[in-house]
């Protein structure tokens, strides 16, 4: 055991990892140039990792227009992907693919949505 006082290697950490993103903007005024708008933003997050870099992770962005027409308010997708952190040379590179079906969303809408992303990290 270590000194948290559970069985997990020195080191390793729990490999979930969670939380939630929020958001919400206002316009301050209604005039003709940027108009009156109301729209927020929550994504919540879940990643499990898996040894030698590899993970599953859902990070569906459920979105609101606050403004719009009752029924036309919400987009809120379901879904999940696959990631891996590997190395080019000493650079870590984070690559994921991700689909979302949308479950609620206005009436011209997606039904679906796909992220890819390739990220570049420069660690201290």
């Amino acid at each position: 055991m270590n000194s948290r006082g559970d069985s997990q290697a020195p080191g390793k950490g729990d490999p979930w990892v969670y939380g939630a993103l929020a958001n919400n903007i206002w316009s301050l005024t209604s005039d003709q140039r940027g108009g009156s708008y109301s729209n927020g933003l929550i994504q919540p997050f879940v990643n499990y990792n898996f040894p030698a870099g590899l993970y599953l992770t859902s990070a569906p962005v459920l979105t609101v227009n606050w403004k719009a027409a009752s029924g036309q308010q919400w987009t809120v997708p379901l879904g999940g992907g696959v990631g891996k952190i590997f190395h080019l040379g000493k650079l870590p590179v984070n690559a994921n693919i991700q689909a979302y079906y949308n479950l609620v969303k206005p009436d011209y809408g997606p039904n679906w949505q796909v992220r890819a992303q390739v990220q570049f990290m420069f660690p201290k």
